[in-house]
């Protein structure tokens, strides 16, 4: 008869072969922006590398003319490519059970039930985790930067090794309202946001609003007929429009209860990246030299990258 830990073993491994899938859709199910990257295709996996590069066209071919004739043309080198170069973060989550709980739930039923608990504490933390770090401004130790450290509220800071203070091409916009944001002048700020993110067929397709600002857009629409994006809509999420975007609230996104803030963004540019090795990733199960338990680790490593940040924006009320 199989002993309790090799059981137990084994049904969490069989449990969690799809586990990667199962952790993003938890993910993706509970945070709209994730959601949005994932449906975008910019949810990705890379090999391997020191770390993880982002290419920046981050200005014009200086060799553009007009000319006439037998004019002399500009051949000289454009330097017109850089690179930003995020580090890479990592985290973990464990299926634990103790000798004790395996011995006690040795049938077969029982450890099922053990199992199935243990495992799902397990996604639901590693996507509640995922889903806050999303928003992060990287503070914690080993923290993923995510979008409170890329769009910040003065527009500079240092993101993927560049100092946006040296190279303000990559500073992202932002715009702080000119009076307290109320129902009747919201969508006025919002409009100001919007112009200034605008780059050709380039815009903003996700606005993610602070409580308060969110009531402000709701309460401005309330003599028009509202529509939900499709999209957001089938996957769960509540959405209002301006102009093309989706305006939605996430209760995911740490906002503090008296932030009033909007985030602009063209997720076209921002990612999340995960190493193939280490995409929630079950490693071998680990026995205690001086404990009597089983421990199961699952292992993520990643980033969330920008490769445009002057396409990403903040309307804020500093006030």
């Amino acid at each position: 008869m199989a002993s309790p830990n090799s059981t137990f073993t084994e049904m969490v491994t069989t449990t969690l072969r799809n586990h990667p899938n199962e952790i993003s859709d938890n993910v993706s199910a509970n945070n709209a922006l994730y959601s949005r990257l994932k449906s975008k295709g910019q949810i990705k996996t890379l090999s391997g590398g020191y770390e993880i590069v982002r290419p920046l066209d981050y200005a014009e071919n200086s060799t553009f003319q007009r000319y006439s004739g037998f004019d002399t043309l500009n051949v000289q080198a454009s330097d017109v490519l850089s690179a930003a170069k995020f580090d890479w973060v990592q985290s973990a989550v464990h299926v634990t059970a103790s000798g004790r709980e395996m011995r006690q739930n040795s049938g077969k039923e029982a450890m099922i039930n053990l199992v199935e608990a243990r495992v799902k504490n397990a996604k639901r933390t590693a996507a509640n985790n995922m889903a806050i770090d999303i928003y992060s401004t990287g503070a914690l130790t080993n923290q993923m930067g995510g979008l409170g450290h890329i769009v910040t509220s003065a527009g500079t800071g240092t993101v993927g090794g560049i100092n946006s203070t040296t190279f303000d091409f990559w500073q992202n916009n932002f715009f702080e309202c000119t009076a307290t944001p109320t129902s009747s002048n919201i969508k006025g700020f919002m409009q100001s946001m919007w112009l200034e993110l605008v780059r050709g067929s380039d815009r903003p397709d996700l606005i993610v609003a602070s409580h308060d600002m969110y009531g402000y857009f709701w309460d401005s629409l309330t003599d028009l007929q509202r529509y939900a994006s499709s999209d957001t809509a089938v996957a769960g999420f509540d959405s209002l429009k301006f102009v093309n975007a989706d305006v939605i609230f996430d209760s995911n996104s740490n906002f503090g209860t008296t932030a009033k803030i909007m985030y602009f963004l063209n997720t076209d540019y921002l990612e999340v990246v995960s190493h193939r090795g280490a995409n929630w990733t079950m490693l071998d199960e680990k026995t205690s030299i001086n404990q009597d338990a089983e421990v199961i680790p699952m292992i993520w490593m990643g980033q969330m990258c920008c490769s445009n940040r002057s396409l990403q924006g903040k309307l804020i009320d500093e006030a």
